[in-house]
């Protein structure tokens, strides 16, 4: 055995290893015991300052790395935050997920990404992967809660938070904004000009939307525009579809749309773009996330300003007292909005 830059390498079935530092290393090189190599990494103060500075040149010498793995046995906690999310290329998600990221980094935590593909049945399997693993909380994100997934919820022991869902019965503690209010005031801006306004939305049962066609609803009825069912269109998210629509939307003689995701709205304005539609001045588009597709479009899409990564940020937050059994006021919190007006509405 050769003992080089005190890690430790030898020869097994051919192969050179390698057998990283440990604390018992760091002790013996620093001349303390291993629950004061223990105390120094974990930040406690109670440990002479210059125990502290030898521990942590030997530390630094060794290039020593406690083990999670070891710590989360000592401590019962995993320090793993699962996040579970629709679509690993969705804009939306990603822009959550890095809030997420960024206040787990602060609590010491490490997030596990999984992707549940909008599949009901591959949700629930992702989610029994994350407790297998012992995560210490599960972050969730998606557009619907469904009966399975809410008797999954029931009998989990591992706190949950929703990021930008909706819990109609208001048993899961919730981060997002109020959809309903935020399309009543964007849905008002374009009927206090336009006679016909359409909606393009996901399936109008899930829990967002639902809240988004009441907002719109009750704009129109503001407004005393008429209702009509032809110009509401339900559709799967996708650039692709959108840019399919514009026949559908040019035959309600809608002039002004209201969009629910960004990739939806993109492809809507460039489809009504090649078919020789003005946007704004022959039909106005109003997005939903303010997602930076929204400034990737000629002209850029005026939108809803959802403040996406301050929802993983305050989810995370959530959890950590959630984790921690810190005192939680409210299971819900709603975050504030804005109407951001682009080129695509008329100013």
């Amino acid at each position: 055995m050769i003992e080089c830059n005190h890690k430790f390498i030898f020869r097994k079935w051919g192969k050179m290893e390698e057998i990283t530092s440990t604390i018992y290393d760091v002790a013996r090189l620093a001349g303390v015991s291993m629950a004061t190599v223990s105390r120094v990494v974990n930040g406690n103060m109670n440990v002479k300052e210059n125990t502290r500075v030898k521990v942590l040149a030997a530390v630094k010498e060794l290039d020593y790395r406690p083990n999670a793995i070891a710590r989360g046995l000592a401590s019962k906690k995993s320090t793993t935050i699962g996040v579970v999310m629709p679509s690993f290329m969705h804009s939306i998600y990603s822009r959550i997920v890095i809030g997420i990221d960024d206040v787990a980094r602060m609590y010491n935590y490490t997030i596990l990404v999984a992707n549940s593909e909008d599949d009901e049945k591959k949700e629930i399997s992702v989610i029994n992967e994350l407790i297998a693993k012992q995560v210490d909380g599960i972050i969730l994100m998606g557009n619907r809660i469904s009966e399975a997934l809410r008797s999954q919820i029931s009998r989990m022991r591992t706190p949950i938070v929703l990021a930008g869902m909706i819990d109609h019965e208001g048993q899961v503690p919730t981060v997002t904004i109020d959809h309903e209010k935020a399309t009543f005031e964007a849905v008002g801006l374009l009927a206090s000009r336009n006679e016909k306004v359409a909606m393009v939305s996901g399936p109008l049962t899930t829990g967002i939307n639902s809240m988004r066609f009441s907002g719109y609803k009750q704009a129109l009825k503001k407004f005393k525009r008429e209702f009509s069912e032809a110009r509401v269109i339900e559709t799967d998210y996708s650039y692709k579809k959108g840019y399919a629509l514009v026949e559908r939307i040019k035959a309600t003689g809608a002039t002004a749309v209201y969009v629910t995701d960004d990739e939806v709205a993109a492809g809507l304005l460039n489809g009504l773009l090649d078919s020789g539609v003005r946007v704004p001045e022959e039909v106005e588009i109003m997005a939903s996330n303010n997602t930076i597709v929204t400034n990737f479009t000629r002209p850029n899409m005026s939108s809803i300003d959802q403040p996406l990564y301050d929802v993983g940020a305050v989810s995370m937050r959530f959890l950590t007292k959630i984790i921690n059994k810190e005192e939680v006021e409210d299971k819900v919190a709603i975050l504030p909005y804005r109407i951001e007006i682009k080129k695509s509405t008329r100013q």
